[in-house]
């Protein structure tokens, strides 16, 4: 807590406000308005929330002017070239890196806990052969709390570690459900003698009637993106989590919400329109065309995949994944392959040129992360699904987080009224015609 204060002086009466002024461990200091309406009797107008802390957290922390992203203080290249998607998971949940011992069991308990229960399963049976894997992934984990009831007490400790490790273990198996439904192919139970990444890929891509041999370079991509993805401070589906969660629902039905609201376009599928963009420029001998169209700001067309709303500066998870795409490409067979060139050509240019370098239009997570995703078999409509199976790690941690803060209130944001004042009933006689 900072000694500093601000201080506001109404034009209207001269009412003088001191609002105290708190610091975090870094990053901006925030402004307390708690009292701002009940001294002066005005709200704040962010639209979008740009300027505006809507929580105390202790979870993730961003700089976006110098491209630093930290997971309970950990910087994530580190994590992301030393740690595993577990071991992330363990952190992001209980604030330290556990033990080798402390791994162990809680990678033991989500590897045993990956089975649904048999009747949700058969829940997929009733969607509609190309429904949205988005739509059910969303639907059946909000069902959750229809077959595990006897652990959604959210005022319960236990209650809420027994929730943590059933979502993040069972996630990744109704994903698989999900997508076997779109393709009419048997639903695969998982393995427990697999890892966490390794058993996704199987009920992904195994049948009954034929071997499956998960390639160790395609595991350890899915781990590196899950890490990239597990938070990302208080973004749009994290802040509907706590937001639903502040009501007091059971925490599948916050975490439903979250699914819904990363499955927006401008949210979760950054990553699939990168890849509908490449294809739309086609080879690289179209790339200057569609540079001057980013440019025109009279056209529609946008380069997806670079810059960010919240880094203004190159994003830390992109050159990591970068170097993995590689990786992957070269394991996989594609060191060939046509998007993978243009893509690289397309970011090689637009770093070389002045309206992007004055713009800070640096390639982000979501420029690479496609790619690798498509090397994999995986198909654009899983795309989201996957980013939403990495990201539950941070939504749970952030859900447990608020419930146990003593100043938990129910979330109630207000706004500036511009409709109609009072006015009178008309009968509808008296309308007109």
């Amino acid at each position: 807590m900072s000694d500093k204060t601000l201080t506001i002086v109404s034009d209207t009466d001269g009412t003088r406000l001191e609002m105290p002024v708190r610091s975090g461990t870094v990053g901006p200091d925030v402004v307390d308005i708690g009292a701002l309406y009940k001294q002066l009797g005005v709200f704040t107008l962010d639209p979008g929330f740009v300027s505006t802390a809507s929580c105390e957290s202790a979870i993730t922390y961003i700089d976006g002017d110098e491209g630093v992203l930290l997971y309970r203080g950990y910087p994530v290249d580190q994590l992301a070239e030393r740690s595993s998607f577990l071991e992330v998971a363990y952190l992001l949940l209980n604030g330290e890196l556990p033990t080798r011992g402390q791994l162990e069991h809680f990678t033991h308990i989500i590897t045993t806990h990956t089975m649904i229960n048999e009747t949700l399963l058969r829940h997929f049976n009733g969607f509609h052969h190309n429904a949205h894997p988005m739509a059910m992934l969303s639907s059946v984990v909000g069902s959750m709390s229809a077959f595990y009831h006897d652990s959604t007490d959210i005022e319960s400790a236990r209650h809420r570690e027994i929730f943590a490790h059933r979502i993040i273990a069972k996630i990744p198996t109704i994903a698989a459900a999900a997508y076997k439904h779109s393709v009419g192919q048997p639903f695969m139970y998982p393995r427990n003698d697999l890892d966490y990444c390794s058993n996704l890929l199987h009920m992904f891509f195994a049948v009954p009637c034929d071997q499956y041999r998960v390639d160790p370079v395609a595991a350890e991509a899915l781990d590196l993106l899950f890490i990239l993805h597990a938070d990302h401070e208080q973004n749009a589906s994290t802040s509907t989590v706590r937001l639903a969660g502040s009501s007091g629902t059971n925490p599948y039905a916050a975490i439903s919400a979250g699914i819904a609201t990363l499955w927006g376009p401008a949210h979760g599928g950054a990553n699939e329109a990168v890849l509908n963009m490449l294809e739309k420029i086609g080879s690289v001998e179209n790339i200057p065309k569609f540079i001057a169209k980013a440019k025109d700001k009279d056209d529609p067309f946008r380069l997806m995949g670079f810059g960010h709303r919240v880094y203004k500066n190159f994003d830390p998870r992109a050159k990591l994944i970068r170097t993995m795409c590689h990786k992957v490409l070269n394991r996989l067979g594609h060191t060939d392959s046509p998007m993978f060139e243009l893509a690289l050509r397309l970011e090689e240019i637009a770093l070389e040129d002045e309206y992007f370098i004055e713009r800070k239009l640096y390639p982000n997570v979501d420029f690479y992360s496609g790619i690798i995703y498509r090397a994999l078999g995986i198909p654009t409509s899983m795309f989201t699904v996957m980013f939403a199976i990495a990201r539950t790690v941070g939504w749970v941690a952030h859900w447990q987080e608020m419930i146990v803060d003593p100043k938990r209130r129910i979330g109630r944001p207000r706004q500036l009224y511009t409709g109609a004042g009072n006015r009178d009933y008309v009968p509808i006689e008296r309308r007109g015609s």
